[in-house]
């Protein structure tokens, strides 16, 4: 059974930085994906960062050159370390994961399976 724990959220001042780790058990999937989404109140859940199996990361256009994904080598803890916050990073985040292929020399993602129940993120101006 696949569990994910977030861990690391808190409240700190704009400019500031934060660590989120999410530990990982029960995913053995060897092609996969793995994201941080965020949920700001009223808004819709979005994708933060992802990071592939085959090493590639993408990040949403909002946290590029401030946020950085990272996945330990035994797949059991993923991070999100985030720097230069603004207010408007305020979110709840989750830590996801899921499965991939490789089709013509290409991954794909599947899709995220699996999700953490939330880290409070509040960034105070």
């Amino acid at each position: 059974q696949v569990h994910l724990v977030e861990s690391g959220g808190g409240s700190v001042q704009s400019g500031g930085s934060l660590r989120l780790s999410c530990a990982v058990s029960g995913f053995t999937y060897i092609d996969y994906c793995m994201s941080w989404f965020r949920q700001a109140p009223g808004q819709e859940r979005k994708m933060v960062a992802r990071i592939d199996s085959d090493g590639s990361t993408n990040y949403a256009d909002s946290v590029k050159g401030r946020f950085a994904i990272s996945l330990d080598k035994d797949k059991t803890t993923l991070y999100l370390l985030m720097n230069s916050l603004k207010p408007e990073d305020t979110a709840m985040y989750y830590c996801a994961a899921g499965s991939g292929e490789v089709v013509a020399s290409t991954f794909l993602c599947g899709g995220m399976d699996y999700w953490g129940k939330g880290a409070l993120v509040t960034i105070s101006s």
